[in-house]
């Protein structure tokens, strides 16, 4: 029986090598996964940890036992970590460090007085403890890819309750003191169940990398790559359909004078403008509201719920915080203006392109009468009843 244990020990440290290559192939070829590459650390320090309790089944010794324990639980727990990186972004490598750490005061002195017994339930329940964290991380990110993040929510479970179930038989034994590598149902369960949830994470992980790429795909095509606004199409695709009623507002923004400045400071210049206006546009429309660039030095924004009284005090507030701004070009400075146009939704609804469109006439009025001014589309001012009396 033993013999057959040593041989899924060494499966089990196959198929893990096998998902770390595959994980770093992975990982090359998006380097901005980076929790792959966390993955790839944890594996290979799991996979020495496997291979070394494989070769402890043959000949025990608490030396060997010592170094299992210390490469399991640093495996586990970069794994853990590496979870919380790709739910947060945050660097893992402290928390892989004191998770070890950690695991190594409790159980590292059982195991080299004597006591492996204990020592490898103090191992194993950590190791479940990890991997239901593992699963619990990966499960609040789900909403990303529900299918493969929930996937390896539950494998990561499954192999979490294998080794709790490990740590339970050899209490329910009260076995605290080995001499060998435990043997019992649960190690051969455990073992088969890590077996099969490495080939499923594996699986899952490619199907995970794919669906992110996928989704950095969409996202750079539906994104303006200089300013990182929305471009055209994506502004379209989200708002093309749309039928605006009285309370939603559209507001296209020109840069004025754009080409004499990409044609007296460069290019390089004009660029750094655009990126100024964005930031600019998104300080003064907060979320629900929609900003985008059209194209050139074009941008437009969809204001909700608001009046058109509300909308030209908005799009003034922009104007003129971005007129303010010096801009640094080479060793000099200088100031730019926008001109804006803003129509509105009919009470009864307008389509999206016809509102965009009274915008753009109204962009056009704004240039016409000198630029660097905002005008309304069909929108009267209200009038000041005493200066009319006055003028009378």
């Amino acid at each position: 029986m033993m013999l057959d244990y040593h041989s899924l020990l060494l499966a089990l440290g196959v198929s893990a090598a096998c998902l770390m290559v595959t994980l770093f192939g992975t990982w090359v070829s998006r380097r901005t996964d980076s929790f792959l590459l966390t993955l790839v650390v944890a594996l290979c320090i799991t996979v020495t940890g496997i291979f070394t309790y494989s070769s402890y089944t043959v000949e025990a010794g608490l030396v060997r036992a010592s170094i299992v324990y210390v490469f399991l639980m640093a495996g586990f727990s970069t794994i853990y970590a590496a979870s919380v990186q790709f739910r947060t972004g945050t660097k893992p490598w402290r928390l892989a460090i004191v998770l070890s750490i950690a695991n190594l005061i409790v159980g590292l002195p059982l195991m080299a007085s004597g006591l492996d017994g204990l020592g490898f339930i103090v191992m194993n329940t950590a190791a479940a403890l990890l991997l239901i964290g593992t699963a619990w991380q990966y499960w609040l990110a789900r909403g990303e890819a529900p299918g493969p993040l929930g996937g390896m929510a539950a494998l990561y479970t499954i192999s979490g309750i294998s080794f709790a179930l490990c740590a339970a038989v050899l209490i329910s034994n009260r076995q605290w003191v080995l001499g060998h590598a435990p043997d019992n149902w649960a190690e051969t369960l455990n073992i088969g169940v890590c077996i099969a949830g490495m080939t499923g994470i594996g699986s899952l992980s490619l199907a995970l990398h794919q669906w992110r790429m996928a989704a950095f795909h969409r996202r750079e095509a539906m994104t303006d790559a200089l300013t990182g606004l929305l471009n055209r199409r994506a502004l379209f695709e989200q708002h093309g359909h749309r039928i605006l009623g009285s309370s939603t507002a559209v507001a296209i923004f020109d840069i004025d004078r754009f080409k004499s400045i990409n044609d007296q400071h460069g290019h390089a210049a004009g660029d750094l403008v655009l990126k100024i206006f964005a930031e600019e546009l998104v300080k003064g429309t907060k979320s629900p509201h929609t900003v985008a660039r059209l194209g050139g030095e074009e941008f437009v924004v969809i204001l909700d719920n608001v009046l058109p009284a509300r909308a030209e005090r908005i799009a003034n507030a922009i104007a003129r915080r971005f007129a303010a701004r010096e801009i640094e070009v080479g060793k000099g400075r200088m100031r730019c203006t926008v001109s804006a146009g803003i129509a509105v939704g009919a009470a009864g609804g307008q389509p999206f392109e016809t509102v965009l469109n009274l915008a753009d006439n109204a962009l056009y009025d704004a240039k016409r009468a000198g630029r660097d001014r905002v005008e309304v589309a069909g929108y009267l001012r209200p009038v000041n009843l005493s200066d009319s009396r006055t003028s009378a």
